[in-house]
């Protein structure tokens, strides 16, 4: 978990990107983020133009956690005095010494006016690390396989708290917000569940939804309290043509 961090404070926000690659990767880097190559001449090839294309760099790691080999990483990004705000989600695996072996990421741009009021990186940052993780990751997969993917609004009040805090930018406020917005055509289909990890209250899903034409890759964290799901956090990206991809694509 630490070299995630550092890969982000000391390789892109610190503008050491050669030097953080080399220390903070393993034996192989396989990049899913379809903008970059792979390997660490892939990484290299990106962010040292993007260091010197964006001089003053502000990036926050607003949650971080960890599951077996398994790393998620949410971040907020403010490029040259607030010209550019990112929100970005992040998915690392990593081998036994912790050192990244493959990365997998989704990059939105921050927006103050949500639909629910929430701002989209607010909330509960720290791991309740005495919660019961596989209680908290059986209840999202669940709720993803039983509500998201066969579309029954009516079990929303089985997983989800009448008290959720929402922070997904496109979902109104309460279970309301959350069963209209999962029957729009917005939110279209929940195709594919590519990987969940979690950590005491905190689960995080990776995979495709296909929604108005387009296929998007999205994370979605939700933290649990009392058999519940208490907040929740979204980001997507819609997934390029696959003859834009620097690499394998985002699975």
């Amino acid at each position: 978990m630490d070299n995630v961090a550092a890969i982000y404070l000391e390789g892109i926000a610190g503008g050491h990107a050669r030097e953080a690659v080399q220390k903070y990767t393993g034996h192989r880097y396989t990049q899913h983020s379809t903008g970059v190559g792979n390997g660490a001449e892939g990484f290299l090839a990106f962010f040292e133009p993007f260091v010197e294309r964006n001089p003053k760099r502000e990036i926050e790691i607003i949650r971080i956690f960890e599951d077996g080999p398994w790393v998620f990483c949410s971040a907020y990004q403010s490029l040259n005095d607030g010209a550019a705000q990112w929100v970005t989600m992040d998915m690392f695996y990593t081998d036994p010494d912790g050192l990244i072996l493959e990365h997998w990421d989704t990059i939105m741009a921050y927006t103050k006016d949500s639909a629910s009021g929430e701002d989209m990186v607010s909330g509960a940052r720290d791991v309740d690390k005495t919660a019961n993780t596989d209680a908290s990751k059986a209840l999202v997969l669940e709720y993803t396989k039983q509500v998201l993917q066969e579309g029954e609004i009516s079990k929303i009040p089985d997983f989800v708290s009448d008290e959720i805090i929402q922070h997904a930018f496109t979902i109104g406020a309460g279970r309301a917000g959350l069963a209209k917005w999962v029957s729009s055509d917005e939110s279209g289909s929940y195709e594919m569940l590519f990987h969940l990890m979690g950590q005491g209250d905190f689960v995080v899903t990776y995979g495709k939804r296909h929604a108005q034409g387009k296929d998007i890759a999205v994370f979605d964290l939700y933290r649990v309290a009392d058999g519940k799901i208490i907040e929740h956090w979204m980001n997507e990206e819609e997934i390029s043509p696959r003859e834009a991809w620097g690499n394998s694509g985002k699975f």
